[in-house]
């Protein structure tokens, strides 16, 4: 799901029409200042106040006045444009259904107002309402306990996908949402997708500036570029700054090579002939160390007394390893948990929570139109008020 507080400028209002039956469209575009939700009158306009706005669609609170809840509302925007939002919508909605775990944001229901598939058109998917996303957090001092419990939480919610076959791969702040007491969960399944797949990187895969290089040079590659994403997040936890700000493509890449270094030959030597070529056509750069991209004196204020083994040392090495630029010396999610910057929090219940239900890893293999996955979408949306109520607690 879009950040729950992910605000877009101009958002400045949302009006509810109590849903009875099929609508016609509202006749503002997701960029508007006003965004329409036919809901049911269990939520009245009157308890609602807008989120944000992105490109997938808006996203608000609303208060359940049936059982006095709080939730998060997000309405897609124009799901079915085209093939590619389609699937992403039924990805999405399906592989909320599959996942329970602490630090995996929970879906509470999905409606449509639309009662036939031919006018069918909205999907609003529930979930739990947190307080803001990570990405608000950035301008807060935080202490070593705190970065390191985040941390934690989010290894814990990535395993957890792992473990299910299931690969995020769009870490970045917004989608990471938090409560003022420090808890954590993981949101937007979108992009998520199949370990068992073969896969390289398209246009709609992870933000920029939180890319592994393997999926900036289009190699293929597996659950270590969650890692890569979690270290990008940690750093800016500690900094406050994103670590690599690429402007675009290049950017990016030639922003990690003057950070860490060129990659060693045996990594070079498993990209495609023309990276190959670029790479060896551009000067070896060293690198910098950790102890000065991360000296002592971003670390000033985080010392954690009750938690004596949570170290500026133990900070940065663990930062090396997460963000090793070969995925085959990049540390794993189990190993990345063991580590003593984390390992404090550990909870086998947090940990080894039971896998989920089989993901259908065929389904990232399908190739059907749009108006195949708006049926599949719409029958989806209809199973889960057959099965789900708003009146069960979250």
């Amino acid at each position: 799901m879009q950040s729950q507080e992910e605000a877009a400028e101009g958002t400045e209002g949302v009006h509810n029409k109590p849903a009875g039956g099929d609508h016609p469209a509202p006749a503002n575009p997701p960029s508007s200042n006003e965004f329409y939700f036919h809901l049911p009158a269990r939520f009245p306009a009157s308890h609602m106040m807008p989120i944000g706005i992105g490109v997938q669609g808006a996203v608000c609170s609303a208060v359940d006045i049936k059982t006095g809840r709080r939730l998060a509302v997000k309405k897609l925007s124009q799901p079915f444009q085209d093939v590619t939002f389609a699937k992403r919508a039924y990805r999405e909605l399906k592989l909320m259904r599959l996942v329970d775990h602490p630090n995996i944001i929970k879906l509470l229901y999905a409606y449509t107002p639309q009662q036939t598939l031919d006018t069918f058109r909205d999907v609003y998917i529930f979930t739990e309402l947190m307080d803001s996303s990570l990405q608000h957090v950035f301008g807060t001092k935080l202490d070593h306990e705190r970065i390191s419990f985040l941390v934690y939480q989010m290894l814990c919610g990535i395993r957890y996908l792992h473990s299910a076959g299931i690969i995020h791969r769009d870490l970045k702040p917004s989608n990471i949402v938090v409560r003022k007491n420090c808890t954590l969960k993981i949101l937007d399944f979108g992009l998520a997708r199949s370990i068992d797949t073969s896969f390289t990187m398209t246009q709609y895969v992870v933000t920029r500036h939180y890319r592994a290089p393997e999926i900036i040079l289009n190699m293929e590659y597996d659950t270590k570029v969650d890692l890569w994403s979690i270290g990008c997040i940690m750093a800016e936890l500690i900094t406050g700054a994103v670590l690599f700000p690429g402007t675009d493509h290049v950017d990016q890449w030639m922003r990690i090579v003057e950070t860490l270094g060129t990659p060693r030959p045996e990594f070079i030597a498993r990209t495609t002939p023309g990276t190959q070529r670029y790479i060896s056509n551009q000067p070896v750069v060293a690198g910098r160390p950790f102890g000065e991209l991360f000296p002592d004196e971003v670390f000033e204020g985080m010392a954690s007394p009750n938690v004596p083994q949570l170290t500026n040392d133990a900070a940065r090495g663990f930062l090396r390893r997460m963000l090793a630029f070969d995925p085959l010396e990049r540390i794993s999610v189990d190993e990345a948990l063991a580590h003593p910057y984390v390992s404090v929090w550990y909870y086998e219940e947090d940990v080894m929570r039971p896998p989920p239900k089989p993901y259908d890893h065929a389904l990232d293999a399908r190739n059907l139109t749009v108006e195949q996955w708006k049926r599949l979408l719409f029958e989806e949306i209809q199973d889960i008020q057959r099965t789900m109520s708003l009146d069960e607690e979250g």
